[in-house]
């Protein structure tokens, strides 16, 4: 049997995991912008916080299960590149 939540106790639990390399109870925010390996080709699945970071996988997760869905996405409008 499938569990549905309500969308309040959606958000309320949205990055209330623990944290295994800090020992943090809730998502910390990183403002890492590079991320070290192990070696050449042993991603630790973070490269570049433009293009993925923990904060935003955090994020993401808790859009898929509001919306339902398989994967979220947070990403910059197209239309606030440009300068008006």
């Amino acid at each position: 049997m499938t569990t549905t939540y309500q969308i309040d106790t959606l958000l309320a639990q949205a990055g209330n995991r623990s944290d295994a390399p800090t020992g943090a109870v809730s998502a910390p925010i990183y403002l890492s912008t590079a991320y070290g390996h192990h070696g050449i080709g042993e991603s630790t699945g973070y490269d570049y916080t433009r293009t993925k970071n923990p904060t935003r996988t955090v994020l993401e997760d808790t859009i898929a299960k509001l919306e339902n869905g398989d994967r979220g996405f947070a990403f910059l409008p197209v239309w606030q590149l440009f300068k008006f």
